[in-house]
């Protein structure tokens, strides 16, 4: 079977590109899709990639979450289709109500950039189905709007119901309420996270020294983990 991942391009999106590489790096074909059609041409899977969609006018996401394609996202997540939405587009993922709470300011009001340790919290999603639960990954971070919120009902019902998909270590970058750093819905198929796995998909970036990120490889698994899920389910 042959992959077909589409990553939709916003205005603003800064990492379209880098996710399209990440798909290809993952054995998997990258198709571009742009925000204003309502065409997903036949794509297996889909990712929502970061960026500053729209300037973040209102809030980061809530235009995005009602762009036209955005529509045909929701319809194909109700019917199962994976989802990935990176940083931005996790912003776009709770603003269009597929995954729950919200993303606000970071904690200290500075734009954050850094190697971030993570715990694989539920390896039983579309994207995350090639980590052993619990595992801890490195994946850059790198954004403004990260802190997560929910009430407490809210979060005392996704911890409950396993739907954490990733929480922060070592340190929390922005405020996140119960260091989470990301988050799936209850089918595994809807997956939205605050770092970037699409700039962790081959070493040498970028580049490894002390003085700047050290990537890694933690990422690519995020993109081989839809492919296998679905040539299992074909």
């Amino acid at each position: 079977m042959s992959v077909r991942v589409g990553v939709i391009t916003f205005p603003g999106s800064l990492d379209d590109v880098d996710a399209r590489r990440a798909v290809r790096l993952a054995g998997a074909e990258p198709v571009a899709l742009w925000h204003g059609d309502h065409d997903l041409q036949g794509v297996d899977a889909i990712v929502l990639p970061g960026g500053f969609s729209y300037g973040d006018y209102l809030r980061a996401g809530a235009i995005a979450a009602h762009a036209p394609i955005m529509s045909e996202v929701a319809d194909a997540a109700g019917k199962g289709m994976p989802v990935l939405g990176i940083c931005n587009g996790f912003q776009m993922l709770v603003e269009a109500h597929l995954l729950p709470g919200g993303l606000i300011r970071n904690e200290h009001q500075h734009f954050i950039r850094r190697d971030q340790r993570l715990r694989v919290e539920n390896a039983d999603t579309a994207w995350t189905n090639g980590f052993d639960s619990g595992a801890e990954i490195l994946i850059p971070l790198k954004n403004g709007d990260g802190g997560y919120i929910a009430d407490d009902a809210t979060l005392d019902r996704i911890e409950g119901e396993g739907l954490v998909a990733f929480r922060y270590l070592d340190v929390n970058p922005n405020g996140s309420l119960r260091d989470i750093a990301g988050l799936t819905n209850e089918r595994g198929n809807v997956v939205g996270l605050m770092p970037h796995p699409e700039h962790a998909v081959e070493p040498g970036f970028g580049p490894d020294t002390r003085a700047a990120m050290r990537s890694g490889e933690d990422g690519r698994v995020f993109f081989e983990s839809v492919v296998s899920a679905l040539v299992a389910a074909a």
